[in-house]
């Protein structure tokens, strides 16, 4: 092969991965049916103690834990970023990549409740994205405080009071797949205790 043709080939790899990189590719978040787990002799305080070690486990920090309404909300956790390997709240490639490109945090919701004989879990996990509004760029000199009052030699990420006000959180929708996964970490953890 000579080498205008493996530029080529490089070339084009590139151009095909460049719309995914700089979040042109349309969303891509997949559609994981998350099925409530439902099983027979538990109680509701044993399936919350269970559930609030799994999420414990999985580095969230319970925000509200309700064993009379059956609830169990965490704070928001940031997403993990690629080198926290210890962290597991990242399923799939594609919530990698975006905890990785961008502010995304988690709170999950877990509803506690018997229907008929049975114990059932259902959990919903709701995402969100940090948008922060750019800082007028007066020349390309001055691209470093695009974000934050910084300098050329230090970084840092010191809002002006105009931004911190307009700075809010996105709502991204339900991260079907790391619900599916929680819950399966909590039937698994119930099935072990039979």
């Amino acid at each position: 092969m000579d080498v205008k043709s493996v530029l080529f080939s490089v070339s084009v790899a590139l151009l095909l991965a460049l719309p995914q990189v700089t979040g042109c590719v349309p969303e891509h978040r997949s559609e994981v049916a998350v099925v409530p787990i439902c099983v027979a002799g538990t109680d509701v305080r044993e399936a919350m103690n269970i559930a609030e070690d799994v999420l414990g486990d999985m580095h969230f920090v319970i925000d509200k834990a309700d064993s009379e309404v059956g609830l169990i909300r965490t704070k928001p956790l940031p997403a993990a970023q690629s080198f926290e390997l210890w962290r597991s709240d990242n399923v799939g490639r594609y919530n990698t990549t975006e905890a990785n490109l961008h502010s995304i945090r988690r709170i999950v919701e877990l509803k506690i409740g018997t229907e008929g004989r049975e114990l059932c879990i259902d959990c919903e996990v709701k995402t969100e994205r940090l948008s922060i509004p750019e800082y007028e760029v007066t020349s390309s000199a001055r691209a470093y405080r695009m974000f934050s009052e910084s300098t050329e030699s230090m970084q840092r990420l010191r809002l002006n009071p105009e931004q911190r006000a307009k700075m809010e959180w996105i709502d991204l929708g339900q991260d079907r797949e790391l619900a599916a996964k929680i819950l399966k970490r909590i039937e698994d953890r119930l099935d072990s205790e039979e």
